[in-house]
């Protein structure tokens, strides 16, 4: 890890602190701007590098590049950075209080870890630096060994867009290997860390921030099983609709979608005309290659592990791992052993677990402690949906209803991330609140004007 890199982020987020939003917005919109020109340059590598469809990914680069405007619109809105203005009162009940101004400002350098995924929507210009820019925070982007030639090109697009920006020099740099990016995590010019990627990764990651003499925030969305509820109405009334939506939501992109249901559950007694019409759709769909041969490998283990348990019954699989799955078991046999049977499968499997009456769907509900996503398919006026929805949203950053999770819309109101073990905290890695991940609060007392920050003058504060 180079000295002379932590050194200019330091250098560079003094300055970005001082830069007024517009500034800030002008810059991300060239980084879009780039980005979109390079579009050419830079798909057909994604497609060598990850094996995801071109298709796909000119999707996924113009979802980022929305993205970056979003976030650049976000940061001249009024309030962006909260100023809060308390004038001094000598009367104020509490003995008085002094003239305090409160916002929030860039928490300095921000160490960013992409995902294998999503080579662009996710990595080295996706939601964390984006979000980290918007906030005026320097990006450290440790590069991902899935892509290392799409991300070289990529932050070669960043950086030349943040120079004609006027960006000073450390705004963005990449990082690349395990060990650099562990020394940077570990360095105190860092100030906070983001991360997408597997459990194991982000815990690692997640101990090392939290072990250093000045523990830093470590926002790390570490994947999820997102379970889905099929209600008794619902069943009746839509059946082929929600196999139809199942089959589609879990094997988009090979089921390599941290919001994939990887559980659903459906009423034993409409159980075998659902499940012949799943496995008839997932018995059509032919093998696709994963993004890179760990995850493959991965993946060809865990199923493995949950075909060969004794409480699970194949459905539909098939001798190549990549090869789409369903499997079964009940609920009686799920509450045997929830800690293996509900561990996440990343790639093309899911589980189908049958329930007899509501009472097992609220005690199903009640096996989880932390998801990205929990989705009901009911009907309106039924007495379980109420409790249901309520036990969700206790453990879930996101409740669908009648919908499916594997849809996360770049928007204010969005909300991508959950309690532990999806995240490490209540935060969202997608959409306009995700830039506060990368401010923090400070209070000015009975500063004279002059030395305090423009959005905290008399006249300039909302």
């Amino acid at each position: 890890m180079s000295s002379d890199l932590l050194r200019v982020a330091t250098v560079a987020a003094r300055e970005l602190a001082d830069w007024p939003p517009e500034r800030l917005a002008t810059a991300m919109n060239l980084v879009a701007d780039a980005l979109a020109a390079a579009g050419d340059k830079l798909v057909p590598i994604a497609a060598r590098e990850s094996n995801l469809p071109v298709a796909r990914l000119e999707g996924e680069l113009a979802r980022t590049l929305f993205q970056l405007r979003l976030l650049a619109e976000e940061v001249t809105a009024p309030g962006y950075r909260e100023p809060v203005v308390d004038h001094a009162d000598p009367d104020w009940p509490a003995g008085g209080r002094p003239d305090l101004r409160r916002l929030l400002r860039p928490i300095g350098p921000v160490l960013v870890f992409g995902a294998s995924n999503f080579p662009f929507a996710f990595s080295v210009a996706g939601g964390d630096t984006a979000s980290a820019l918007a906030a005026g925070c320097p990006v450290i982007h440790k590069g991902h060994p899935g892509h290392p030639e799409l991300a070289e090109a990529t932050a070669a697009v960043v950086t030349g867009a943040l120079g004609r920006a006027g960006a000073p020099d450390g705004t963005f740099a990449l990082l690349r290997g395990e060990e650099a990016a562990r020394s940077a995590l570990q360095a105190p010019e860092v100030k906070a860390a983001a991360f997408t990627g597997s459990p194991a990764g982000g815990r690692a990651l997640y101990a090392l921030a939290a072990s250093r003499p000045d523990p830093i925030p470590f926002y790390a969305e570490m994947g999820s099983v997102n379970p889905v509820f099929v209600t008794p109405a619902a069943a009746a009334a839509r059946q082929a609709e929600i196999a139809a939506g199942y089959s589609d939501s879990y094997l988009l992109g090979a089921g390599q979608f941290c919001t994939k249901p990887g559980v659903l559950f459906y009423p034993a007694a409409a159980l075998p005309e659902f499940e012949t019409a799943v496995a008839q759709r997932v018995r059509a769909r032919d093998a696709a290659p994963l993004l890179n041969e760990r995850i493959a490998e991965a993946h060809a283990h865990r199923r493995a592990e949950l075909a060969a348990h004794p409480a699970v019954r194949v459905i539909e699989t098939g001798i190549d791992s990549a090869k789409p799955a369903l499997l079964a078991t009940t609920w009686d046999q799920l509450r045997t052993a929830p800690d293996v049977l509900l561990a996440e499968c990343f790639g093309p499997t899911s589980l189908l677990v049958s329930y007899d009456g509501e009472h097992e769907l609220l005690a199903a509900a009640r096996l989880f402690t932390g998801e990205l996503t929990a989705t009901v398919h009911g009907e309106q006026g039924e007495q379980v949906a109420k409790p249901l929805v309520r036990r969700l949203a206790e453990f879930a950053g996101r409740v669908v209803w009648n919908g499916w999770p594997t849809g996360v819309a770049v928007t204010r109101a969005q909300h991508h991330g959950g309690p532990a073990p999806a995240a490490t905290g209540t935060f969202t890695s997608v959409g306009t609140a995700a830039i506060r991940r990368f401010q923090r609060p400070v209070a000015y007392q009975d500063l004279p004007g002059e030395l305090l920050p423009p959005a905290l003058r008399d006249g300039d504060h909302d």
